[in-house]
């Protein structure tokens, strides 16, 4: 069963963020698939990555949707937009109502936990009392980790990809990167949708660098014309793909959200030891790494199994990169659909 299309939550109560700021009121998109069983306890909740929406079965249709590993036939699926994106839920571009006009740059810092404090808004509001399968790859394995960290006794199994307990220092200086091309655009700050354009697909451009990898840029972009001085295939790729981003995405959105990612540490107030703190929690847990992602090196996804008391860990053989958690879903789902049926 697909989703019959986009809902949205509002509430109207003041929501406080980590930085000791708050939203006078927020908006949450999400799309929810199948439907809940009478025992309730066939819910799974799919937590998205940095450009992605709501809508699962769009970005990730090789392992959401009818007949796949997570089928809306046999499950009750959620995803939600996450807090500060540009596709529903509360963010840049949406109207403060204090002032009746875009928030722009005068949107606040989120954190990964405002998000994921979000999500539990959301799930009260759905009346979920219990979570079977909570899913997350990348950015969105930062916020299922987190929610397993703050909220134990709802999620009964964890199922992470690409991601990690804590930004690491590459990781933050990829984002900073990113941030300083989308600084350096001569309309960053104008008070427009557009603002910052150009900016951000150079940082689109950086980030693509990082989701794939020598081997598959080699093997997919390299020119069979060994006459050419110009107008490189790779470089059509990267530009290509930069302008895809900017006309679906926005660069406020993107500099807030990569903010976001880089405030990302499951220790941070909880003692500053990332084992002690993966140590706490007790779901069983499937974690995926891809064997070629230079983002999220599978040396955090092993660091995260070595802690979860119940965890198990599977590397993939892809030469896809970062972005293998979205393409191999063929061979994900071969791990998933067997670890999901062991009671």
């Amino acid at each position: 069963m697909k989703s019959t299309g986009i809902n949205y939550f509002t509430s109207k109560q003041a929501f406080g963020l980590e930085s000791g700021e708050a939203l006078p009121e927020i908006t949450i998109a999400y799309h929810a698939y199948g439907k809940l069983n009478a025992s309730k306890d066939n819910v799974v909740w799919v937590c998205h990555a940095l450009t992605a929406n709501a809508d699962a079965t769009d970005w990730w249709n090789g392992l959401v949707g009818a007949g796949l590993a997570l089928d809306p036939e046999k499950y009750f699926i959620v995803c939600a937009n996450i807090l500060g994106s540009c596709y529903g839920s509360s963010g840049p571009l949406s109207i403060n109502p204090l002032t009746q006009e875009p928030y722009f740059s005068n949107f606040p810092l989120v954190t990964i936990r405002d998000m994921v404090h979000a999500h539990i808004l959301l799930r009260k509001h759905l009346k979920l009392e219990n979570i079977h399968l909570l899913v997350g790859g990348s950015m969105g394995g930062y916020q299922a980790l987190e929610w397993c960290v703050m909220e134990h006794g709802i999620i009964e199994n964890l199922f992470l990809l690409a991601t990690s307990a804590a930004e690491s220092a590459w990781g933050i200086a990829i984002h900073t990167s990113q941030r300083l091309a989308i600084e350096a655009d001569c309309s960053w700050l104008d008070k427009s949708e557009k603002a910052g354009s150009a900016g951000l697909k150079a940082a689109r451009a950086i980030g693509m660098l990082t989701y794939r990898n020598y081997e598959i840029m080699v093997e997919r972009q390299s020119d069979p014309d060994t006459e050419k001085t110009d107008n490189y295939r790779a470089e059509s790729y990267i530009r290509y793909q930069g302008d895809k981003l900017v006309n679906r995405f926005n660069a406020y959105t993107y500099w807030l959200l990569t903010k976001a990612m880089d405030s990302h540490n499951l220790s941070r107030g909880r003692g500053g030891n990332l084992a002690l703190v993966l140590q706490s929690i007790k779901q069983r847990a499937l974690i995926i790494g891809i064997s070629s992602d230079i983002l999220c090196p599978v040396q955090e996804q092993v660091f995260i199994s070595q802690h979860i008391p119940n965890a198990t860990y599977v590397e993939i053989g892809s030469s896809y990169g970062h972005d293998g958690f979205l393409i191999e879903s063929e061979r994900i789902a071969s791990h998933l659909v067997p670890w999901l049926e062991v009671k």
